[in-house]
């Protein structure tokens, strides 16, 4: 049977024990709860700030495609003016260099883009895997501290009146517990700066994005504007008669002229060179056969008066 002390004397030790391993259990918990809160916020980071930036750099190269097609654009706006009429050649080309003018600023934008929106949030993932490491060092300390605990209260519960191996398992909680302590108050801070920081940044790729985005558009108002007053000025009517002569030469009267006189017959060409008249006048040709008429009746009278006499 045990002795008057027997009991007594280890009761208070093992119920300091029980005490501590509740507080330090709880404590575990605690800080398990905090890590977690701390590992979500840095996941909820990976996620969405990856999402984010894939979103972000397909939208930069869809602008890059577009400022290529306008670039297309151009190229066919100038050879097609080469073609046209005077004002509308002038108009089109003005057009073509201020629109060319236009894909210089998307160029700026594209760039701009990249570096003040992209490639902060791509450096995120360096960020994140850093935070990583400061994770699973706490929750490495966090699981030697949650072993040892649970190694001191299997040996109080094996040996209770060995106290060197007890004292000694106390020992390695208690350094443990420091260790876990220390890391995690560390892990608080970095989280803490991480999120002021995030905050920060989200603030600054936003604002840049948008101060990019009125930039390019305040400069493309204006090269549209000056683009549609080069088109509007072109001359319909100066054209139109530009294209009308187009269609016949300079000295195309003269020469209709004469083709007209060529495509007549030999004998026309003949009568219109002798059958000359002047106002008034009977002409030439006609006088002549007037005259044969004559001549002809007057020898039908001279056949008759020898015809009388015989």
């Amino acid at each position: 049977m045990p002795g008057p002390f027997g009991s007594g004397r280890w009761a208070p030790v093992q119920g300091l024990g029980g005490v501590r391993g509740k507080m330090l259990r709880r404590n575990l918990e605690h800080r398990d709860a905090q890590t977690r809160q701390l590992q979500n916020a840095v996941t909820n980071v990976e996620k969405h700030f990856g999402e984010l930036c894939q979103i972000f750099a397909a939208y930069v190269r869809k602008t890059a495609r577009l400022r290529d097609k306008a670039d297309l654009l151009v190229n066919e706006v100038n050879v097609y003016a080469a073609t046209e009429t005077p004002n509308l050649k002038q108009g089109l080309k003005n057009f073509a260099d201020e629109f060319a003018k236009l894909q210089d600023y998307r160029q700026a934008e594209v760039e701009r883009l990249e570096a003040k929106v992209v490639e902060p949030l791509k450096a995120y993932g360096t960020i994140v895997k850093l935070k990583r490491d400061d994770l699973k060092a706490t929750l490495t300390a966090r699981n030697r501290e949650a072993k040892q605990l649970t190694q001191l209260e299997r040996t109080r519960q094996r040996n209770p009146s060995d106290r060197h191996v007890i004292s000694q398992a106390e020992t390695e909680l208690q350094r443990a517990t420091m260790d876990a302590t220390r890391t995690t108050r560390q892990l608080e801070e970095t989280i803490d700066n991480f999120e002021k920081q995030k905050i920060k940044d989200i603030k600054t790729i936003f604002s840049e994005f948008i101060t990019i985005e009125m930039l390019f558009h305040g400069k493309a108002l204006e090269v549209y504007t000056a683009a549609y007053q080069n088109i509007q000025k072109i001359d319909e009517e100066e054209d139109l008669e530009v294209f009308r002569n187009s269609l016949y030469p300079p000295d195309y009267s003269s020469r209709l002229d004469i083709v007209r006189a060529n495509s007549k017959s030999p004998l026309q060409r003949s009568l219109s060179t002798k059958c000359v008249s002047g106002t008034g006048q009977v002409p030439t040709c006609r006088l002549r056969k007037d005259q044969q008429a004559d001549d002809d009746e007057e020898e039908d009278e001279d056949i008759d008066v020898t015809e009388e006499e015989n």
